[in-house]
């Protein structure tokens, strides 16, 4: 006779078995336009830098559209954290996150008057930009030595890719005589599409009057267009032509907030990417469109992804103050932002307003 034990055994079996296969389908099922599969940004904000130290990242910080005009999830907190963005890792110690945030909070309060204005935001974020400035170009003097071997402060195309292709897993000497014969470079199709829109990029990087060289102030505008009006110009171009469905260099609400091709396939994948969309529509109807007038040019998305318009961080300081002012007085108080330290940091922090008054 089966006992009651195997019987019960052999059904908690099928049931994990039965799950698994739940899971498993649920997975596969799930759309590539899903937020996490659409922006890795592990990978696109440079962490990965062996690889790609002489590549344009995809990510630059304090920018607020990423590369294929995807909205920068983390602008907020990089314009707020500045260098010490490193800091506030989700797996730190909450404690001695409290004590971070409640150093920048009596930081960003000049005046004293224990309560943050937008007049006082707005000049930390312009700060904690320049930081970000700083920081890139601080690596763009590493970055150039690796592409300008012979010291003479100016890199061709030449220089650059072969430094490229080597960085890609292709023999040095090999390309070097390759180009230099001017023969053909066998390159897959995908790193030769790299090749081409990097080609493109860095004679857009070579100011008036060109000579198909780049110096260092160059080659930092080529790595980051937000040191360069010019260069800032040429991301939206590429921008606008990605998300423009009509041909007329504009972008209307409806193109800026079309999903990338993909098909849902599971409530959880649509109701991620209704969010996408909402979060989109505000961004374009409430901030971009400076006009409201449902049409954004060329000129207002410049404006929009300039990170030293003053006029822009101030309006980013006013938002960023609206999300945790929870008293409607149009300030920041220290409860209200160690309330909203995700939204600030990434990190929350538990029971923290109920501790403010220890520190003080």
């Amino acid at each position: 006779m089966v006992s009651v034990k195997s019987v019960l055994c052999s059904i908690a079996s099928l049931y994990v078995a039965c799950f698994s296969l739940f899971v498993l389908v649920d997975v596969y099922a799930r759309p590539t336009n899903n937020s996490a599969a659409r922006h890795d940004k592990a990978n696109a904000n440079g962490k990965d830098k062996d690889d790609n130290e002489i590549q344009p990242p995809n990510h630059v910080n304090g920018l607020k559209l990423e590369k294929g005009g995807f909205l920068n999830k983390d602008f907020h907190q990089e314009v707020f954290l500045g260098k010490e963005i490193e800091e506030f890792e989700e797996d730190s110690e909450p404690v001695k996150n409290r004590k971070k945030l409640i150093s920048i909070f009596e930081k960003v309060d000049s005046n004293v008057d224990k309560k943050i204005s937008a007049s006082e935001m707005q000049r930390w974020i312009m700060e904690k930009t320049e930081e970000h400035f700083q920081q890139a170009a601080k690596e763009n003097k590493m970055y150039f030595k690796t592409v300008d071997p012979d010291g003479d402060g100016q890199v061709s195309w030449d220089e650059y890719r072969i430094k490229f292709l080597v960085s890609k897993g292709f023999d040095e000497k090999q390309v070097a005589e390759k180009i230099k014969n001017n023969e053909e470079l066998k390159i897959d199709e995908e790193t030769q599409e790299v090749l081409d829109n990097l080609k493109d990029r860095w004679f857009q990087a070579d100011e008036h009057p060109a000579n198909h060289l780049l110096n260092e102030d160059e080659f930092l505008a080529f790595l980051h267009p937000e040191h360069s009006r010019g260069m800032l110009t040429f991301m939206v171009k590429e921008i606008i032509r990605d998300l423009d469905q009509d041909g007329d260099k504009t972008l209307t609400v409806s193109e800026f907030i079309s999903l990338p091709v993909g098909t849902v396939e599971n409530q959880e994948a649509q109701d991620i990417d209704d969010d996408w969309v909402k979060e989109r529509r505000k961004e374009f109807e409430e901030v971009i469109d400076g006009d409201r007038d449902g049409i954004v040019t060329m000129d207002e998305l410049v404006e929009y992804m300039d990170p030293m318009n003053e006029f822009s961080a101030l309006n980013e300081a006013k938002q960023m103050i609206a999300v945790a002012d929870e008293n409607q007085d149009h300030y920041l108080e220290l409860e209200e932002i160690l309330k909203y330290s995700e939204y600030f940091t990434g990190s929350k922090l538990m029971n923290y307003a109920q501790s403010v008054h220890e520190e003080f």
